[in-house]
């Protein structure tokens, strides 16, 4: 049984109120978890918990600031375990200090260590790629290198959603970590001139900019085109996704740049038994399978099986760069987008 707790906006009163409810919440279930993920996201993974442990779970979700709302609720927050995406997010719950570390034998036999935190604040669930999105009407088959996206042949024709998101802003910090500062600057400028337009919209804009011939190349993420592939709802959304294949890029010296979905244990968890069975549970062969194909992501446990939407992509080979490395590098990434001016788009 999985509930919903109340947002910070049902609550109606700030920060008072929220820890004089704190009490009251935490006995809404079993486990209760703070996710910056839609809920239906992750229902399949809670309902398959509660069918095997017994353990009932109440999901809050909260977009952003998911980090101000658990500290400002203090010692008496209900969040047990936190669910939250790409690196970025995770260092910046850890940052805020309300995690602890977690010292976990069948999480770290499960999870490999580049995806988790050396602090033991956070561990990696799933994965994904940041790679490209081509037409494919109008690029060929070639390997394509994350260095090579600055390359003349390219100018005009690619389209990227706001250097400073997190995930490009992740991306860049691992060309950081890899080439060094000086390389990056200008890398980043030859991939601002090689734009098709001042950056906008989302990834999965970008896909549809390609259909409709606006660029011929784009960056996004592996999972938004298993959303836009099975998308019955929404069926230009199809199109966008039958007009583009998927490149696995990799930084010339290593592998395909990848980001994780995560997991914490929160600071003041009420319920940290429960909680640490839950973060267990994910680390398993079914939670991995079920996490990542409804996601359209990667299981990070070896050895399970991808989805056939994520297959079709093509073998993956991650980079082996900590995502530790990443996260120390995205203070200066951000400085550089601003400093060359990435977000005003192609200068002539």
């Amino acid at each position: 049984m999985t509930k919903l707790l109340p947002s910070r906006a049902a609550f109606g009163l700030g920060v008072c109120a929220l820890a004089l409810s704190a009490p009251a919440a935490a006995q809404a279930a079993d486990v209760n978890i703070y996710s910056s993920r839609q809920p239906a996201l992750i229902q399949p993974l809670l309902d398959a918990f509660t069918k095997e442990t017994g353990l009932t779970t109440a999901t809050i979700f909260i977009e952003k600031g998911l980090e101000e709302r658990i500290k400002a609720e203090g010692a008496n927050s209900p969040a047990d375990v936190v669910l939250t995406v790409d690196i970025g997010r995770l260092d910046a719950t850890k940052q805020a200090g309300v995690l602890q570390p977690l010292e976990d034998a069948v999480i770290e036999k499960d999870i490999p260590a580049a995806f988790r935190d050396a602090g033991k604040e956070w561990s990696g669930v799933t994965s994904r790629a940041r790679v490209v999105y081509a037409s494919k009407e109008r690029v060929g088959d070639e390997a394509i290198t994350y260095e090579s996206l600055a390359d003349p042949k390219w100018k005009g024709k690619i389209c990227i959603r706001s250097g400073q998101h997190q995930y490009n802003v992740a991306l860049i910090a691992a060309y950081l970590a890899h080439h060094g500062e000086a390389a990056t600057r200008t890398w980043l400028t030859g991939l601002r001139d090689n734009l098709a337009s001042a950056p906008e919209g989302g990834d999965r804009d970008q896909a549809r900019n390609i259909a409709a011939g606006q660029c011929d190349i784009a960056i996004g993420n592996t999972y938004y085109v298993g959303l836009m592939r099975n998308n019955e709802k929404e069926p230009e959304q199809k199109e966008w996704a039958n007009a583009i294949k998927v490149v696995l890029p990799t930084f010339e010296n290593g592998g395909t740049h990848v980001n994780i979905s995560g997991m914490g244990l929160a600071k003041n968890a009420p319920n940290r038994d429960n909680a640490v069975k839950f973060m267990e549970f994910l680390a398993t062969d079914e939670a991995q399978r079920i996490y990542a194909e409804v996601n359209y992501e990667y299981p990070l446990k070896p050895g399970v099986a991808l989805s056939e939407t994520v297959k079709s992509f093509g073998e993956l080979k991650p980079d082996t760069l900590s995502l530790s490395d990443i996260a120390a590098n995205r203070a200066k990434a951000s400085e550089l987008v601003d400093e060359v001016g990435f977000d005003n788009g192609p200068k002539s």
